[in-house]
């Protein structure tokens, strides 16, 4: 009986916790941005930038990828007539 008291008193002194936690994020947060309108901006802003981003993160990769596929066409056994397939489908794509 003791361990599911002990228990329990534990689990509503965290709950206690992560309560206020969760209360005072919410203040810095109604803080920093006192109206919905300015909520909305930053978050569109966001979006854009999160999409630019992506975009250049993506091209980069593509473009790495390419490279190191280039760097095996002259590998014997047929492996770089395959790589070399591949890199005629990616840049036909484009």
């Amino acid at each position: 009986m003791n361990k599911i008291l002990k228990k329990t008193a534990k689990k509503l002194t965290d709950d206690n916790a992560r309560g206020a936690q969760i209360g005072l994020l919410e203040e810095v947060f109604n803080d920093i941005y006192p109206s919905r309108w300015e909520i909305y901006k930053v978050n569109f802003f966001r979006g854009i930038a999160f999409g630019f981003g992506s975009a250049i993160g993506a091209t980069v990769l593509i473009f790495m990828l390419i490279w190191i596929l280039n760097l095996f066409v002259n590998i014997p056994g047929g492996i770089g007539d395959f790589i070399q397939s591949i890199i005629n489908a990616m840049q036909n794509r484009r």
